[in-house]
């Protein structure tokens, strides 16, 4: 494996850089860069500029709308985009439930549902963890009984990442009870508009209403919007935490936060401890490890080999890294990190600190908030198990 870039792959990082830099709004760079919040209009803004450009769906194959770009064309477009403080892209519609609709769906699923998810014009949810149901995503209870022409669902699900947004919410469901828990599951596409949905915030440590419950009475839904065979949900919800898997270790937003701590450190003192500056070499060194492991992925793909069975590695690895800076940086700030008042943080007020870095009262709820990382997308416990026997043997 060569993991120095060819000419061309150069070349195309070039191409990359110059276009974001002039397409990215300055104002939305300048919050991703300090932690501030996004809104709404902040995250799809950016996810139709992309779209017009082709680039949302940078993953996709030419023949579903994608550019048709390498992996390691991907990876490039990724990191570009992270240093250059562009707002992630939402994964739930173009990294998530596209690839099972191209996999899975019929065409017309495809014609359908792609289109909308390639622009940005439609934001998805993702309904996957219930009340009881989290890393066990197989006792999942949400039901769906098929009437006629259609399902009428009930049940509840919970944590769904800015749910409060979703346009449409993929679900699964449960459609039979007989044979083992993972056998009656069904995968599900939902209009979030439709009766009987309902979306509850749930408030958090950070003071922000990132996750929701999001209950559903009675919710008519087409039967066409049944991805694939009835009762066979679990092989394309596998499908999916794969990619959700990989796409939680974020090594480029890593990379970009490594340099911040390094910046807040040189200019509150710290740099000059041996210790401290000890602890950002190690981060560092991590750092740069998951980016080779990413790499060995994306070569495994170019050659044609099925490298997700360590998508389950890259989430433990990446998970602990976002955990790891956001406590430096905490230490780093000391007492300038600690302030958070909600209701300033809301009127725009992020303080007159020392040492030229006005963002550091951000720190404490990025902290609170980074407390899940090692939880969602499948527990890092549950994890490490996975590897252990799907890798290890």
């Amino acid at each position: 494996m060569d993991l120095n870039y060819t000419p061309q792959e150069q070349a195309f990082r070039q191409e990359v850089r110059q276009w974001v830099q002039a397409h990215l709004p300055k104002d939305v760079a300048y919050k991703v860069h300090n932690n501030l919040r996004l809104s709404r209009d902040d995250m799809q803004g950016w996810a139709k500029i992309l779209g017009k450009k082709g680039w949302l769906a940078y993953g996709w194959p030419q023949e579903f709308g994608g550019p048709g770009w390498t992996a390691v064309e991907r990876h490039l477009f990724e990191e570009e985009c992270a240093l250059a403080g562009a707002p992630r892209i939402i994964p739930f519609g173009p990294v998530m439930v596209a690839p099972v609709i191209m996999a899975y769906g019929n065409a017309e699923q495809q014609k359908r549902f792609l289109p909308g998810i390639a622009s940005g014009e439609v934001w998805w949810s993702q309904g996957y963890s219930e009340p009881g149901s989290g890393s066990d995503l197989a006792s999942l209870k949400t039901r769906a009984e098929r009437v006629g022409d259609h399902y009428v669902v009930n049940g509840q699900k919970t944590w769904t990442t800015l749910g409060q947004y979703g346009d449409w919410i993929f679900c699964l469901v449960r459609t039979s009870t007989e044979g083992k828990p993972q056998t009656g599951i069904s995968f599900l596409l939902i209009d979030m508009t439709s009766p009987g949905v309902t979306v509850r915030p749930i408030k958090l440590l950070d003071g922000e209403c990132e996750v929701n419950e999001v209950f559903f009475d009675n919710v008519k839904v087409p039967a066409e919007n049944l991805i694939g065979e009835e009762n066979q949900g679990w092989t394309y919800a596998k499908h999916l935490l794969s990619h959700e898997r990989t796409n939680i270790a974020d090594v480029n937003r890593s990379k970009r936060e490594l340099e911040r701590l390094k910046r807040i450190a040189k200019q509150q003192g710290l740099w000059e401890d041996v210790r401290f500056r000890d602890e950002i070499a190690k981060l560092e060194v991590d750092v740069l490890a998951l980016e080779m492991m990413v790499l060995r992925v994306l070569s495994a793909v170019s050659s044609g080999r099925n490298p997700l069975d360590i998508a389950g590695l890259l989430k433990i690895k990446g998970s602990e890294i976002q955990q790891r800076y956001s406590e430096l940086l905490m230490l780093a700030a000391g007492p300038y990190s600690l302030p958070f008042i909600e209701e300033a943080m809301s009127a725009g007020w992020q303080g007159d600190f020392p040492g030229g870095d006005a963002t550091m009262s951000v720190l404490a709820p990025t902290y609170f908030n980074f407390r899940k990382t090692t939880i969602y997308g499948g527990s890092n416990e549950v994890q490490r198990n996975i590897v252990a026997q799907t890798v290890l043997g």
